[in-house]
């Protein structure tokens, strides 16, 4: 009987540990390891027919945004835009829905007038009612919209500021623009 010395290690092992196991990382630096998967990628033609290939780069510089312009470009990227904006664009859009519907009433009473004959009692009771309905309205409305106005200018720039509505005289303007009918 042979004797075995369970301390050495059997020749089976002895010939995995001879096979040295090799490290992605091993003597490289990182740099190295993203080039070089860019490159096998590239071999792949993972890169081929990307979105936007081709086309010019448009790289905006604007130097007035300061620690803001990553923040800024990743938001219009993506077809976002900062606050700021959207409250300006929802101020504009609330005062041009405003203004438009105002109009067709304006439109309504002017038909109401010129029509060859006169409207009935209820077409008056309808249109005087819609009028008050509507002036109250766009008052209210435009005191909303005078609350955001200040917002905006309290935290844009001056150049972006706008100024602030004339409630009791734009209202006062819109219901001269429609007298009651009587």
């Amino acid at each position: 009987m042979d004797f075995k010395d369970w301390r050495k290690q059997p020749d089976t092992n002895k010939k995995e540990q001879e096979v040295p196991q090799v490290n992605k990382f091993h003597g490289k630096r990182y740099h190295d390891y993203v080039e070089e998967q860019i490159r096998e990628a590239q071999e792949r033609g993972e890169f081929d027919n990307l979105q936007g290939a081709g086309k010019p780069l448009h790289l905006d510089d604007n130097p007035y945004l300061g620690d803001k312009a990553m923040a800024y470009g990743l938001l219009k990227s993506n077809n976002y835009a900062p606050a700021e904006i959207e409250l300006a664009k929802e101020i504009r859009t609330e005062s041009e829905r405003t203004e438009a519907r105002l109009e067709r009433l304006r439109r309504q009473g002017r038909t109401l007038r010129t029509r060859r004959f006169p409207p009935s009692a209820n077409e008056k009771r309808v249109y005087n009612s819609s009028v008050e309905k509507a002036a109250a309205e766009y008052e209210h409305t435009l005191r909303e919209l005078n609350r955001k106005i200040l917002t905006l200018n309290l935290t844009t720039p001056s150049a972006m500021h706008q100024p602030l509505f004339e409630v009791e005289k734009l209202v006062q303007q819109f219901r001269e623009s429609c007298p009651p009918i009587k």
